[in-house]
């Protein structure tokens, strides 16, 4: 029976996803990584070098996952708070992500980041979006585009990098719900979002 490669890579590259999100670069272990997919941590060097480029093959599966996931146009720029609440739930449902973005951000060392041309152009394609939908009139022209997308990617951020904090802001254990509703919400009234969009996107969705 043929060896499935494409099968194989892929188990290697999620154990290495968990790996690298649990203990970071330098204290990830390349033997793990092989016993936390059961496959022998040899085929780890033959499909992605060392330990640095497999770091790099993760962040740049995860960065692709997320840009897929939660694309912005000006439409769904309208009702910001929704792409806020989708933000969330992604975060909610690939707590790995933060962590991994952690990681990169300690170990930077005032050069490029991994793919970094690209990812800022992925970037400054959500902060055109939201320029043209203040444009159209859907946000409010006031305030910077630029601060604006970097206020809520922050704020989608902030819940699961230090959930200690939001615990101690709200005076106790907060709900999922809660703390999407919290971010729709905040985000709504941040942009001048109408009052008769304000019901849309307040749950969490499937």
């Amino acid at each position: 029976m043929p060896w499935d490669t494409a099968r194989t890579r892929q188990a290697l590259l999620d154990a290495a996803v968990e790996e690298f999100a649990e203990h970071g670069f330098e204290g990830a272990r390349v033997d793990r990584v092989g016993s936390r997919a059961g496959i022998n941590k040899e085929r780890i060097y033959q499909y992605f070098g060392n330990k640095e480029k497999l770091f790099g093959h993760v962040l740049e599966a995860e960065l692709e996952r997320i840009a897929a996931a939660i694309p912005l146009t000006a439409d769904q720029a309208a009702d910001l708070g929704e792409y806020a609440g989708k933000l969330y739930d992604y975060h909610r449902s690939h707590p790995q992500f933060i962590r991994l973005l952690h990681w990169e951000g300690l170990r930077d060392r005032g050069g490029p980041a991994l793919r970094e041309a690209e990812r800022t152009a992925t970037y400054r394609s959500r902060v055109a979006a939201l320029a043209e939908a203040q444009a159209r009139g859907h946000l409010d022209p006031a305030l910077d585009p630029d601060d604006l997308f970097y206020a809520v990617l922050a704020l989608g951020a902030w819940w699961f990098s230090a959930p200690q904090a939001v615990r101690m802001v709200f005076g106790g254990p907060t709900t999922p719900e809660d703390e999407r509703a919290s971010m729709v919400r905040l985000v709504r009234r941040l942009v001048g979002t109408p009052p008769s969009e304000t019901n849309r996107g307040s749950t969490p969705s499937s």
